[in-house]
C-alpha cells in the first residue's frame, strides 16, 4: 500500500494533464479513508465484539479499495494491479468476518472477558 500510494502520488502530481492530478487527489482521500476503515475494524470484531458493525466496515473498505485501485489504475496501470493482492485478501477477510459473525448467531458477548 505505503509504495503504491507513493507511486500514484508521485506519478499524479508530477503530470502536466490537469485531469491524472485530480485523479492523484481523489485517490489520496480514497487511501486516507480506506485507513481510517481499516483502523476502526480490529476494535469493532475483537474489542467490541461487534461482527455486524465488523463486517458493515469490511465490506465498505473493499469497496472503497476496488474505487481506489479504478482511480489510481487510471493514474498508473501498474498502482492498479498492485491493489490487486490487498482486494484478494479483503475478500477473504470478508468471508471470515460475516462467517464467524454468522456462526455465532451475530452474537460475541460471551467470548468477551468481562472485568
Amino acid at each position: 500500500m505505503g509504495y503504491t500510494a507513493y507511486r500514484a502520488w508521485t506519478a499524479g502530481a508530477t503530470s502536466i494533464n490537469p485531469e491524472t492530478v485530480s485523479l492523484a487527489k481523489q485517490g489520496a482521500t480514497l487511501y486516507s479513508i480506506q485507513l481510517g476503515l481499516n483502523l476502526i475494524w480490529t476494535p469493532l470484531y475483537f474489542s467490541l465484539g461487534r461482527p455486524i458493525a465488523a463486517t458493515v466496515d469490511i465490506l465498505a473498505l473493499g469497496g472503497t479499495v476496488g474505487y481506489l485501485a479504478y482511480i489510481w489504475g487510471q493514474v498508473d496501470p501498474v498502482c492498479g494491479w498492485l491493489l490487486a493482492p490487498y482486494l484478494g485478501w479483503l475478500g477473504f477477510a470478508t468471508y471470515l468476518c460475516a462467517g464467524s459473525g454468522y456462526l455465532n448467531n451475530w452474537d460475541f458477548t460471551t467470548s468477551i472477558k468481562k472485568d
